[in-house]
């Protein structure tokens, strides 16, 4: 078993690394610049007003790496342990999507298909050389069904598939994902460790510590985007703790989990909803009508006024309403989640109140406008 030390000097070690790997990309970007800025400030979903590099993923993933070597030769007992080969067994299940997600950052050539297909073959991968597959989802009659295994490996590709494109969805504002994936990363580490797993313990203390590295950097300035494939990497990797979480340990509840990462699962959930059901759009067409987006135009910019010294400010500022939020439900769900009946409120809560604070905003009924008409949401877009 690994002291709590050591898997705390793991995190430590990531943070670094991903810290120094992220400077080392902002003060080189001269050099790779061509290929790795973002200079699409034209999108309905861009924000940002500079070239911007967005391959933060590379940074994230190189503390990550780092970490893990570091631990196998620091300590040659740890180094052999089956933890730390199946931590390499993940990373190497999420290469395909990592891939996929940073050649679209230097590209912008990769299709929606291939990056969900991708997604697919992570999970599916994962599922392959960890042996693990869920179930259980504490759902009268699909628990019964999850006894057949070809039902159950669909079923865990589609959850870890879901949740790699759910942090990219919520992605688009300085410090979002990356503080969104901690937060949630550290609550679902809480729980392994209080069941005494310190297998998700510590790859959980691993994510935590290579994004924090990196939001060093992106927040709040945002001198580096996450990009896709940082977004996608970090995504399959919180998907994966949630997932090695449940399976490993019978005593949580799959409310419980899906109460921690409820946020950026009802985003996802509601955009295809909203682009197939209501807009008869492709759901994998991009559009500026996320919560958060609406955040922005409909709150932060009402609130704060444009700081030409500090034009990021309100850009950061969605990040401290969209983090409050999900700490708050991650706590509630830690504290009340460990019963079915109490974890299925944190979820019913977080829901109610998403649905009633977006149709708030994307009607305009909050702030001084009034009026869809009074504000723009972007070009050709109705509202809902």
């Amino acid at each position: 078993m690994m002291p709590i030390l050591s898997m705390v000097g793991v995190g430590v070690a990531a943070a670094l690394a991903s810290f120094v790997s992220s400077i080392v990309i902002v003060m080189s970007q001269d050099w790779h610049g061509k290929h790795s800025l973002d200079h699409d400030f034209s999108g309905v979903q861009k924000f940002h007003t500079t070239a911007v590099p967005r391959v933060g993923g590379l940074a994230i993933a190189i503390g990550i790496v780092f970490a893990l070597l570091f631990l196998a030769f620091a300590d040659p007992v740890l180094g052999k342990t089956a933890q730390l080969k199946d931590t390499f067994k993940l990373l190497l299940a999420g290469c395909p999507i990592f891939i996929a997600g940073t050649v679209e950052d230097l590209t912008k050539r990769v299709s929606v298909k291939v990056r969900l297909s991708a997604s697919i073959i992570s999970a599916l991968l994962a599922s392959w050389l960890l042996g693990v597959t869920i179930d259980g989802l504490d759902i009268w009659g699909v628990d019964a069904l999850l006894t057949i295994a070809p039902i159950a490996i669909a079923v865990t590709a589609f959850v870890v598939a879901g949740g790699i494109n759910a942090i990219n969805i919520i992605d688009g504002f300085h410090g979002l994902a990356s503080s969104a994936v901690i937060i949630m990363s550290a609550a679902l580490g809480f729980i392994a460790w209080q069941c005494g797993d310190t297998f998700v313990t510590q790859l959980a203390i691993l994510v935590v510590g290579a994004a924090f590295g990196f939001l060093l950097v992106n927040y709040p300035t945002g001198r580096l985007f996450v990009g896709d494939g940082g977004a996608y990497l970090l995504g399959f990797l919180v998907s994966e703790i949630a997932v090695l979480l449940l399976i490993r340990n019978p005593s949580v509840n799959a409310w419980q989990v899906l109460a921690i990462c409820s946020y950026p699962v009802t985003e996802v959930l509601y955009s295809i909803y909203r682009r197939k059901i209501i807009r008869k759009a492709s759901a994998g067409h991009p559009d500026c009508l996320h919560l958060h987006t609406l955040i922005y135009r409909r709150l932060v910019c009402q609130l704060l006024t444009h700081n030409h010294d500090k034009p990021w400010i309100r850009n950061a500022s969605v990040a401290c309403f969209v983090s409050t939020w999900i700490a708050t439900v991650s706590l509630a769900a830690v504290w009340f989640g460990k019963t079915i009946p109490g974890a299925g409120m944190v979820v019913a809560v977080q829901v109610l109140f998403y649905m009633a604070v977006y149709s708030r905003l994307v009607r305009g009924r909050w702030g001084p406008v009034r009026s869809s008409s009074n504000l723009s949401i972007g070009p050709n877009v109705e509202l809902p």
